[in-house]
C-alpha cells in the first residue's frame, strides 16, 4: 500500500531557491487517493518547488504516464496517455486552507502534501470523450449496443417503429 505522506513537503526545510522532486505512480497511489475518476495508471511527475520569499513558494508540475478508464462505448478498460501542467502558489498562513491555485500552509508544520494536487492534475488531463481506437472495442459489447440502438433512415426516422398514435400528428405539419 501506498502512503500518501511519502508526497508531504516541508517547505520550512527548503534551504535552496530551487528544489526539484520527481515520482512514479502507481496503481498503489490510486488505491490510496481513491479518487472516482482513476483507479489504475503508470504516471511520472516532476515538481520544482521555488522559494520566492520566506513565506511564499510556488509548485510547478509536470505530469506524463498512462492511467485506465473506461470506454464511453463498450465499458472496458482502456489506456489513456495523459499530459499535464499545474502551478499552485502555497504562502504560510495562520490555518490551512485550499483555494484552487493558493494554498494556504500552517506555518507551525510548515508541511504540504502534495498527492492530492496531482491526482486532480491527472483526472482534469484526461479527455472527455475516451473510446478505444476504431475496431478495438469489445465485439459482444457493440453487437448488443447495435440491436438495442434506434435504426435510423435517410431522414433520422424509420417510418416502421413509428407509433400509429402519432399518425394523425402528421397532418398537423406547417409548410414553408
Amino acid at each position: 500500500m501506498c502512503s500518501l505522506t511519502n508526497f508531504d513537503i516541508d517547505l520550512k526545510a527548503l534551504t535552496e531557491a530551487e528544489t526539484e522532486f520527481s515520482y512514479t505512480i502507481g496503481n498503489e497511489y490510486f488505491e490510496a487517493i481513491d479518487g472516482s475518476e482513476v483507479s489504475k495508471g503508470n504516471v511520472n511527475v516532476g515538481l520544482v518547488v521555488r522559494k520566492t520569499t520566506e513565506r511564499l513558494f510556488e509548485l510547478d508540475f509536470a505530469i506524463e504516464g498512462e492511467v485506465v478508464v473506461l470506454c464511453d462505448r463498450c465499458l472496458d478498460e482502456m489506456l489513456q496517455a495523459i499530459e499535464a501542467d499545474g502551478h499552485v502558489i502555497a504562502k504560510f498562513g495562520e490555518e490551512e486552507s485550499d483555494n484552487d491555485d493558493l494554498v494556504m500552509v500552517d506555518e507551525n508544520t510548515g508541511v504540504v502534501n502534495v498527492a492530492w494536487f496531482i491526482y486532480e492534475l491527472i483526472a482534469l488531463a484526461i479527455p472527455i470523450k475516451h473510446v478505444h481506437a476504431p475496431g478495438k472495442c469489445n465485439r459482444a459489447m457493440m453487437e448488443m449496443l447495435s440491436e438495442h440502438s434506434a435504426t435510423r433512415s435517410s431522414d433520422g426516422v424509420d417510418e416502421k417503429n413509428i407509433d400509429p398514435r402519432w399518425n394523425a400528428l402528421k397532418d398537423l405539419k406547417i409548410e414553408d
